[in-house]
């Protein structure tokens, strides 16, 4: 699959599988199994995760004219009901030949799939935070990237994700845009993504801030986003570089506006 075929499959959605993350994308056409040696800015693959149990997509985003190099790498965690493709949709590749274009060094933002219960293990046999800690180096160091990515960008339940990759794997960054947390045990049980309240509260960011050590932090959410009284408590308790709480809802349109300043912030730390 070429990289224009790629994004044009992404552009034909409308986006509409993203606005609210809580139900099932729109397929796009199924990904091509490329060689171990991409050389594409995008590629898509399917590799096989023995933590989750199961082939995931990999989704290997780089910035044009760097297909041959060895870049640093931010894991990329999707929102519930999307999948490894959601950055593509959001013109995460262009944002990334644009950064390189103005001088910012150059790195590779990497997603894949995690299924839809907020990147926690809810059985033994589908974990995908011990996929992301065990399996995606490998997964990386095969396909010429560094191995132990610099930062995590989640988005929507990939918020939760990404705080919660932070604190078992040295990660000096971390982009968390309308992350989906939680004020209490009742609100995260609504969700039907937890085992119950003690693998919850094993798993809550705000219940493991101290184990963040010096992350640096940014944190974007709408004004009108259901989750931006969580978001608001985050940015108190954890002091981030960036806080942003603007008009927008938790949905595509907010997301297009405000990821380019996301990406622009783990930009300024990849060097």
């Amino acid at each position: 699959m070429r990289r224009r075929t790629l994004l044009r499959g992404a552009s034909g959605l409308g986006l509409a599988g993203l606005a609210g993350c809580s139900s099932p994308a729109p397929p796009l056409p199924p990904p091509t199994v490329t060689g171990s040696k991409p050389n594409r800015p995008v590629n898509v693959e399917y590799v096989r995760s023995e933590a989750r149990g199961r082939n995931v997509t990999l989704v290997v985003m780089r910035p044009a004219g760097e297909v041959d190099s060895t870049l640093p790498v931010c894991v990329a965690l999707h929102g519930r009901g999307s999948d490894a493709r959601m950055f593509v949709q959001l013109g995460v590749p262009d944002l990334l030949t644009q950064l390189a274009g103005e001088g910012r060094p150059p790195f590779a933002m990497v997603g894949v799939d995690g299924g839809n219960d907020y990147w926690v293990a809810r059985t033994h046999h589908d974990d995908p935070q011990r996929m992301l800690t065990e399996e995606l180096p490998g997964w990386l160091a095969e396909r010429d990237l560094e191995p132990a990515p610099f930062a995590a960008f989640g988005l929507s339940m990939g918020g939760y994700g990404a705080l919660n990759y932070a604190r078992t794997t040295p990660h000096p960054v971390v982009a968390a845009l309308s992350p989906a947390l939680f004020l209490d045990w009742p609100d995260a049980e609504s969700r039907d993504a937890f085992a119950g309240e003690e693998a919850w509260a094993s798993t809550d960011p705000f219940q493991h801030l101290d184990a963040l050590g010096d992350t640096k932090l940014g944190v974007w959410c709408g004004t009108d986003d259901p989750f931006v009284d969580a978001a608001r408590k985050l940015a108190d308790a954890a002091s981030p570089e960036v806080a942003a709480f603007d008009p927008g809802d938790h949905d595509a349109p907010y997301w297009l506006r405000t990821v380019p300043r996301a990406v622009r912030f783990l930009a300024d730390h990849a060097g």
